[in-house]
């Protein structure tokens, strides 16, 4: 973990490129972007953190077009 990263909540993939984030491995980021797929990147911890995503329940940074 990097101590000076910030949590943004939301951000576009573009932004995202030109501010040089590695948010999740690059394939992934790629083909979510080319289409149009949104993203959400959080932690694992706590426990239920998956069941909050799938809920749509807001949680990490969400990456979209």
């Amino acid at each position: 973990k990097d101590p000076k990263a910030k949590k943004l909540e939301a951000l576009t993939y573009q932004e995202a490129l030109v501010q040089g984030l590695k948010v999740v491995d690059s394939t992934a980021f790629s083909l979510c972007m080319d289409n149009n797929i949104p993203m959400v990147v959080f932690g694992m911890q706590p426990e239920g953190n998956i069941t909050k995503a799938l809920l749509g329940k807001k949680l990490g940074t969400r990456v979209s077009s």
